[in-house]
């Protein structure tokens, strides 16, 4: 199978164990100080939840949805020991990458309240947020780094072992520096022939909550599970797939049609062509059918992107 083909078809890992060994490691490192005292994580636990990392179209897709709970101990500026805990319902990709929802914070104060240990609870809830949250935008780099060797497959030639040298070329002899080179002649591109796709599905849902699915940068994330960009204006860019897929819109007529220009940064797809994708929705009493017709495919890719089409 090519290389940008294998790398197209949908493929997961799941990374749970790591994952819940990384945020032990990395959690239990913070410390925060004031002059209301200072705060350190001791211990943290996950509990049941899933953790992958997700290959489509070429792009990789962190997926999870965890909860977490940990325990932290400091001490206030006169001295005085105090301990609490913390649980955290979900941290997920929506809440720590697209930041399309807060996470949730639920505290417990351990230790007999007086003045000094109100003043640093106030200061850890203030503060720890801020510095758990800088550790889960991390998170997603982090998995990619370890584990996307494992999901994609490299196109380059192994770069082991060393050429043999030309038949007649003497060993270890280097060519002179004089020696002219002729550059190739310059190639014509040639016109590129291109055809239609067409797809159309029908949806439960109004169309301008489809609408608005398909081209609101905080709602993109929740089909396409990657980040978006999207200003759902003419005239202005957009990408989907966390870069997988760019363009620019051409018109939007809400809860009805939207045009834009259409490329896929793959190898398989010409460099610097744009195809026109239109998207056209039609309500009925209790469903919307949505109809994409993408203009101006390479010829001998209509597979490749019907399937494309049909993962949206």
């Amino acid at each position: 199978m090519p290389t940008t083909t294998a790398n197209w078809h949908w493929k997961n890992k799941n990374v749970t164990p790591w994952a819940k060994e990384w945020f032990k490691q990395e959690l239990t490192a913070i410390v925060i100080e004031g002059s209301e005292g200072n705060v350190a994580v001791s211990s943290v636990s996950i509990g049941d939840g899933d953790v992958e990392l997700g290959q489509r179209k070429s792009k990789l897709i962190t997926i999870y949805d965890i909860p977490v709970s940990l325990d932290w101990h400091g001490a206030t500026s006169d001295g005085t020991e105090v301990t609490g805990s913390l649980s955290i319902p979900e941290v997920s990709h929506e809440n720590t990458l697209d930041k399309s929802q807060d996470c949730e914070y639920n505290w417990t104060l351990r230790t007999p309240s007086s003045p000094s240990v109100d003043a640093l609870f106030a200061f850890v809830k203030t503060r720890l947020p801020s510095a758990l949250e800088a550790k889960f935008s991390e998170f997603p780099v982090a998995l990619i780094n370890a584990h996307g060797k494992d999901l994609t497959v490299s196109g380059e030639p192994s770069r082991t072992g060393t050429p043999a040298p030309a038949a007649g070329t003497p060993s270890g002899t280097i060519a002179s520096a004089s020696t002219t080179i002729p550059k190739p002649a310059p190639v014509k591109q040639a016109k590129l022939n291109t055809s239609t796709v067409v797809k159309e599905a029908r949806f439960m849902a109004a169309a301008d909550d489809l609408f608005g699915l398909f081209t609101d940068e905080k709602r993109i994330p929740l089909w396409t599970r990657a980040p978006a960009q999207s200003a759902a204006k003419a005239d202005t860019e957009y990408s989907l797939f966390g870069g997988g897929v760019k363009g620019k819109y051409v018109s939007l007529t809400p809860g009805k049609e939207i045009v834009q220009t259409w490329a896929l940064q793959s190898p398989t797809w010409p460099s610097d062509h744009f195809a026109t994708l239109t998207t056209t929705f039609e309500q009925s009493s209790d469903s919307t059918k949505v109809k994409f017709t993408l203009d101006g495919v390479p010829k001998g890719m209509e597979d490749e992107i019907t399937r494309n089409l049909e993962g949206y």
